[in-house]
C-alpha cells in the first residue's frame, strides 16, 4: 500500500505534468479539439504530427477497462472521420493506469521518447558580452524566422505551420540570433499562467557549436520574466544529445518522461 503523503506527492507530481502538458497544447493548437471527458482529441491536417495526438487526461480515480476501452473507441472513431492515424501521448504519470498497455494489446506502436523538462527563469543564463551574436526578439514570425525553421526541422514546418501560429492565443515571442546579417538560430516562447514554454528551436548546422542555441534560450528567459513567468518548460526527444546538453547547461531537469503509442505506421 502507497503511504498517504507518497500518494499526494505522486498525485501533486501528476497534476503539474498535466497542466504543463496542456500549456504545451494550448502554445500548439490543433485546427480542431474536441474535449471528451477530460481527454483531448486534437486533429490537424498539416502540422507536426504530435499537434494531433490524444492528449489522455481526466480524473485521478482509475478507469474500469471496459470504460477505458470504450474512450479508446471513441478516440478512433475521432481519427477515423478526420482522415487521420490515433496517436496517443502517453505519460504514465498523468495518464490513466492500464492505457498504455491497452494500446499495445491493439497493436499500437511505441516511438519517440521524449522528455519534459523545466527551469526557473531567474537560473538561465543571461547574454554574453562580447559575442558578435546578436538576438532579435520580436510578436511574429517573419520570413528569416521561418526559413531557420524550415530548413532544421524540414516537413514540420512547412506553410501550414503559420496557421498554427496564427492559432496561439498566449503572448509570444520570436527569438532569431543574427549572425551578421544572417538569421542562424531560432526558437518562440508562449506564456501562460506563471509559466513560459519553449519551442521551434533550430540552429543552422553551419552555426552549431558557437553558443547560438544558449542565446536563444536567454532572451527568451527574460522575455519571460517580463511577461510574469517564474519557470520555463520545454519538451525534447530523449535521442537528441545535442540538445539535451544545451538544455541541461541552461539549467533545466528532466519532470518527467513521456512517448507516443500510433495505430498503423509510425508518423
Amino acid at each position: 500500500m502507497i503511504p498517504p503523503e507518497s500518494a499526494a506527492a505522486a498525485g501533486a507530481v501528476a497534476e503539474s505534468v498535466r497542466a504543463l502538458q496542456e500549456r504545451a497544447a494550448r502554445a500548439l493548437p490543433a485546427e480542431l479539439v474536441e474535449h471528451a471527458g477530460g481527454w483531448w482529441l486534437r486533429h490537424d491536417s498539416g502540422s507536426s504530427w504530435w499537434v494531433a495526438s490524444v492528449l489522455p487526461h481526466g480524473p485521478d480515480a482509475p478507469a474500469a477497462p471496459a470504460e477505458l476501452a470504450r474512450r479508446v473507441d471513441r478516440a478512433e472513431e475521432f481519427y477515423a472521420r478526420h482522415g487521420g492515424a490515433a496517436r496517443f501521448q502517453i505519460t504514465p504519470s498523468a495518464c490513466p493506469a492500464g492505457l498504455d498497455g491497452l494500446l499495445a494489446g491493439r497493436g499500437y506502436r511505441r516511438s519517440h521518447p521524449v522528455s519534459l523538462q523545466a527551469a526557473a527563469v531567474a537560473g538561465v543564463p543571461g547574454q554574453r558580452a562580447g559575442n558578435r551574436l546578436r538576438v532579435r526578439l520580436e510578436e511574429r514570425p517573419d520570413e528569416a524566422w521561418f526559413g531557420v525553421w524550415h530548413a532544421v526541422r524540414g516537413s514540420g514546418a512547412g506553410p501550414a505551420a503559420w496557421g498554427l501560429l496564427d492559432r496561439v492565443a498566449g503572448p509570444s515571442a520570436y527569438a532569431r540570433v543574427l549572425d551578421g546579417d544572417e538569421t542562424v538560430a531560432v526558437g518562440r516562447a508562449v506564456a501562460d499562467t506563471g509559466w513560459a514554454g519553449v519551442f521551434a528551436m533550430a540552429t543552422l548546422p553551419a552555426a552549431r557549436g558557437r553558443g547560438a542555441g544558449g542565446r536563444v534560450l536567454g532572451a527568451l528567459a527574460g522575455w519571460a520574466g517580463e511577461h510574469g513567468a517564474a519557470h520555463l518548460y520545454l519538451q525534447v526527444e530523449r535521442d537528441n544529445p545535442a540538445a539535451l546538453r544545451l538544455y541541461a547547461r541552461a539549467g533545466f531537469r528532466e519532470l518527467c518522461a513521456y512517448h507516443y503509442r500510433t495505430a498503423g505506421a509510425q508518423p
